[in-house]
């Protein structure tokens, strides 16, 4: 059976719907639609880090708030620790994940950015160059009228895009 989702952000609610198309014939038809939306909201994005500490001191330098961490442990032995973060209202939105095993990792072509909203862009880049984070070029505006924006790098690479909210 083919099928299509639809991710859908309305009022702060997540709606997904799950089309069947040309499925078999059912009770509901054979384009039968169901829709998932008062048990489903977004949590939170995890990313691996290599050093922990540098990884925290860059996040709360943007305005994270470091929450809790949490070890995995398998078979007796410590595998991974989470680090939890929070913005502004927002609870454990950013989880930092390091592996214990000294592993590396690529970045890849996938990943894209987390955008953080500022609302002073250029207020917020002085206090980040306090802590020798630099932005990767001077803040543009990607359209006339637009927001003006930066991207920032965190300690394993991670692009992270200010947005300043005006």
């Amino acid at each position: 059976m083919r099928g299509r989702t639809i991710i859908a952000l309305q009022g702060g609610r997540v709606n997904i719907t799950l089309a069947a198309v040309g499925a078999t014939r059912s009770r509901a038809g054979a384009n039968a639609t169901h829709t998932i939306s008062s048990m489903t909201s977004f949590l939170h994005t995890m990313v691996r880090v290599t050093d922990p500490e540098k990884s925290r001191a860059f996040y709360e330098a943007l305005g994270f708030r470091f929450g809790r961490e949490m070890d995995i442990v398998r078979d007796g032995e410590l595998e991974a620790t989470n680090y939890f973060f929070s913005i502004g209202a927002q609870e454990n939105v950013l989880e930092l994940t390091y592996n214990h095993d000294g592993r590396t990792y690529e970045l890849g072509t996938g990943y894209g950015h987390i955008a953080v909203g500022v609302d002073d862009l250029d207020a917020t880049l002085a206090r980040l160059k306090e802590h020798a984070i630099e932005p990767e070029r001077e803040p543009y505006r990607v359209r006339e009228g637009g927001s003006r924006i930066c991207f920032v790098r965190d300690p394993d690479g991670y692009r992270i895009e200010l947005i300043e909210r005006t």
